[in-house]
């Protein structure tokens, strides 16, 4: 079977700092890593690989410096690595990104047709959850999203567990087919060494806009309807208020009643179901 794995190298947030003048991220100084999400769908790839045959290809879109994530994405056991680079990507949002990506994934489907996508649930620098879904939408292909469970594989279908607010849901799906998952999925291996040392001397493949007719309208700041307008770390909480309640307890229990009246936590006259005016 044919697997393609929708990579991401991201800010490691754990060590993301905020301007506190400018506003804007101080990206100086922090590593960049595989998005987690993702990684977690490469490691399925490559268990489904190992289990019923084919190949991995991983698809990303960054920075030239991305390719330092394919590499180490390779010493997993993926097969081809492909970068997808170039100034005029810059700036895109989700939806760009999308497209981005689905013209890329509909060449190599022309070629080598896809089985199965896998995509992180999200980016943990962006936390949108849509790049995956508008992957498959573009492409026509079903999407399972959330999937903690590849529970079965044929040649001709997918069944997985995926998971919901409420509980879990299996639900199954007609190849080809693109599954966003999340890390319940599986344990992340460790890199075997022959496999490093294969990454090591691997050049990722670069496409740039000139490599497919995209539409220039449809990618970069262009083709982005959203943007960031600010970014700004939250207000820290005060200290909430305490109330010795040791000597008074009933006069204590009075003024803790007023409070949550004043503060509408309760309401004097609730309009619920059977409530008065």
């Amino acid at each position: 079977m044919n697997f393609v794995v929708c990579l991401k190298q991201v800010p490691d947030t754990s060590e993301v700092r905020i301007d506190p003048v400018t506003n804007t991220l101080m990206r100086e100084g922090v590593p960049s890593i595989i998005n987690p999400y993702d990684a977690h769908g490469l490691e399925e790839a490559i268990r489904l690989k190992e289990k019923v045959g084919g190949k991995v290809t991983i698809v990303c879109m960054g920075p030239p410096q991305a390719k330092e994530a394919l590499k180490k994405a390779m010493s997993y056991g993926a097969d081809r690595a492909i970068l997808l680079s170039d100034r005029a990507f810059g700036g895109s949002d989700s939806l760009a990104t999308a497209y981005i990506l689905s013209m890329a994934l509909q060449k190599l489907h022309e070629t080598e047709p896809i089985d199965l996508v896998f995509a992180g649930k999200e980016a943990i620098d962006g936390d949108t959850a849509q790049t995956g879904p508008g992957i498959a939408q573009r492409l026509g292909f079903p999407q399972l999203t959330y999937a903690i469970k590849v529970r079965e594989l044929t040649e001709t279908s997918i069944t997985v567990e995926r998971k919901t607010e409420s509980g879990r849901q299996v639900v199954q799906a007609q190849l080809p087919a693109l599954l966003t998952v999340e890390k319940e999925l599986n344990d992340l291996r460790y890199a075997s060494l022959p496999n490093m040392m294969k990454a090591a001397a691997y050049e990722p493949e670069t496409w740039d806009a000139k490599t497919l007719p995209f539409d220039v309208k449809q990618m970069g700041l262009k083709g982005s309807p959203t943007s960031v307008s600010r970014i700004f770390a939250p207000p820290g909480r005060s200290g909430g208020e305490i109330i010795d309640a040791s000597k008074d307890p009933a006069s204590i229990a009075a003024t803790v009643v007023q409070k949550l009246f004043q503060s509408n936590v309760i309401m004097v006259n609730p309009l619920a179901k059977g409530g008065k005016r």
